[in-house]
């Protein structure tokens, strides 16, 4: 399996930004995805994650009202919307796949993208 994350960019604080994730391989069975974030000299911590069919989504607190993700499996893309961005939202944001649904820890994620880097100024 292979994920090419990316939508990232520079945008004012207050502004939006909607990254892709998308997903190629031996992409079919009930894989959870989930997005990840990590600023320089932080450890990479949890964003936002969905279930393999979409219906269930769960957020960090950080992230919970601001950003929405979503999956198109048909088109074995997932998303994150990001609205309402922060100068703290700054990082490389990975997006991941998993077999254990609701997970937040990173070591329980099995394929990772290579990360997109969101900056947002102030």
């Amino acid at each position: 399996v292979q994920l090419q994350a990316s939508g990232g960019g520079l945008v004012q604080a207050g502004g939006s930004l909607r990254l892709s994730c998308a997903a190629s391989g031996r992409t079919h069975g009930s894989y959870h995805m989930a997005w990840f974030r990590q600023a320089p000299g932080k450890e990479r911590q949890f964003v936002a994650g969905i279930n393999w069919n979409g219906i269930g989504t769960y957020y960090s607190d950080s992230a919970k009202g601001r950003f929405t993700i979503s999956r198109d499996n048909a088109k074995n893309t997932m998303y994150l919307q990001m609205d309402s961005l922060k100068p703290e939202d700054t990082a490389i944001y990975y997006c991941a796949m998993s077999n254990i649904a609701y997970s937040l820890t990173a070591r329980t994620y099995d394929y990772w993208g290579q990360g997109t880097l969101v900056t947002v100024s102030s």
